[in-house]
């Protein structure tokens, strides 16, 4: 995001934009980005039903690429282009009254690769800049997040027509910030225009302007070319959108855990891996997952000598009381609850 999220020259930008480097706008360079998040539902935990989207993504552009390989560790291997995304009952929808999935040119002319995902969820995780917010409000019918923003948004980067629909050029054609007492938006200073992002060395520049973006306002014609031949500028140049970024979390087992807990199934399913985690007071602070509790028991003088509580996979609230002769497996039981005698608990 340092690469997304930084004023105008702070970092490697797309290479059409001539506006100020270090002011403000850099929604019209095609920066100030968005992040979503959208992890595996199979594999260890999976709960059958659970709802899945259709996602589709694509490599990163060069100016957002790194030349060096990321640290060990990092994030920046699963973050891709995000440029399609929709719940899976939608795209069923599609289907079946299309009777084909349609794709339109506009997409593989940008992409030439794109990866898509059906397993995949979204996990309701979002980094958005403040102009989404303008957005949402000029477009009354987007009622969903995940479905109109997100799915808009990706399309909007490459289909044409439909940023100016969205009303993204508006949005971006702020009025230019004057003078003001602290200067730091448009102070009219040389530093304005330094453009940091040709500077970097962990991103790639263009090579054929030296990294520095071509100004065509002074290109100069022969006296023989009639004034009328003369390429005139457009009045409404091309919509750059910002790009919106598709982080897939991984799925090996090692993974920090990312879920979505919407359903009692996944409630039920989340708990009990939850439950299974080795408790602080068993493996120490250090050594404990962020999600552990500290007691698999909480109220020990709570629990009967002559019942069976299997640590292993149950968790046990504040005052909970377990009278004789119940069994109580892969269970998670709340606060202030009494289990009688003779019950037995199991998932």
């Amino acid at each position: 995001m340092i690469q997304e999220a930084g004023l105008g020259g702070a970092a490697a930008g797309t290479q059409d934009y001539l506006g100020p480097k270090m002011g403000l706008g850099g929604e019209r360079g095609g920066r100030r980005g968005g992040l979503g998040v959208w992890f595996q539902t199979k594999g260890e935990g999976s709960v059958k039903g659970e709802e899945t989207d259709f996602v589709g993504t694509a490599v990163l552009p060069s100016h957002i690429q790194p030349s060096l390989p990321p640290p060990q560790g990092s994030l920046r291997s699963h973050i891709s282009s995000l440029v399609y995304a929709t719940p899976t009952d939608t795209l069923n929808d599609i289907t079946e009254d299309k009777k084909s999935f349609p794709i339109r040119h506009g997409l593989i002319r940008k992409h030439g690769r794109i990866r898509m995902f059906t397993t995949y969820r979204d996990a309701h995780i979002y980094i958005f800049p403040h102009w989404v917010l303008d957005m949402i409000s000029r477009n009354e019918r987007m009622d969903s997040i995940s479905e109109d923003v997100v799915g808009m948004w990706a399309k909007a980067g490459w289909q044409d027509g439909l940023g100016d629909k969205l009303g993204l050029r508006d949005i971006f054609s702020v009025p230019e910030e004057k003078d003001g007492e602290d200067g730091s938006h448009s102070s009219g200073l040389v530093e304005d225009d330094l453009d940091l992002g040709s500077m970097t060395t962990t991103g790639t520049s263009d090579l054929r302007s030296g990294g520095v973006p071509m100004d065509t306002s002074t290109t100069s014609f022969a006296t023989r070319v009639s004034k009328s031949l003369m390429q005139q500028p457009s009045l409404n140049p091309k919509l750059i959108v910002p790009p919106i970024l598709a982080y897939i979390h991984p799925s090996e087992p090692t993974a920090p855990l990312i879920r979505r807990v919407d359903t009692a199934a996944l409630l039920l399913s989340i708990s009990l891996r939850l439950a299974k985690l080795e408790s602080i007071e068993e493996v120490g602070k250090p050594a404990s997952s962020p999600f552990a509790h500290a007691h698999k028991v909480a109220h020990p003088s709570g629990i009967a000598q002559r019942c069976t509580v299997t640590k292993a996979d149950c968790l046990l609230g504040e005052n909970v009381s377990v009278e004789e002769k119940c069994v109580v497996k892969e269970s998670v039981i709340g606060a202030n609850c009494m289990i009688k005698t003779g019950a037995r608990l199991t998932r």
